[in-house]
């Protein structure tokens, strides 16, 4: 995958795969995100290999529909918004896209007109 070099220094975790769910790419936060489990050696495996049952499911409907699936967690005392959804090139889905970026517990929330 043409990644833009934005990319690597972005501060939250980016990982890619293609449509089949095959990791294309991995970004340096996502790398260290996931170093216990293989860091950048995960690309070119299959994120269905990395998630509970519970978990592919909910990846394949991302790619069926289109939906993004949207939460967030806390993990090692961090918590962290999790955006997964489907990309398209040309109108043809190539894949998915999962931003995980870290939030501080006292974020402010404002609600704009």
């Amino acid at each position: 995958m043409q990644k833009a070099d934005w990319m690597e220094e972005f501060p939250g975790a980016i990982t890619v795969t293609d449509a089949e769910g095959k990791i294309i790419y991995m970004n340096r936060r996502a790398a260290q995100s996931f170093e216990q489990e293989g860091g950048l050696a995960l690309i070119g495996q299959n994120v269905m290999d990395c998630h509970r049952p519970e978990s592919r499911e909910k990846i394949k409907k991302i790619l069926e529909s289109g939906r993004p699936n949207i939460y967030t967690i806390e993990k090692q005392g961090k918590k962290k918004l999790i955006y997964q959804t489907a990309w398209t090139e040309n109108g043809q889905l190539r894949g998915l896209v999962e931003l995980s970026l870290e939030i501080p517990g006292d974020m402010p929330h404002f609600i704009r007109e």
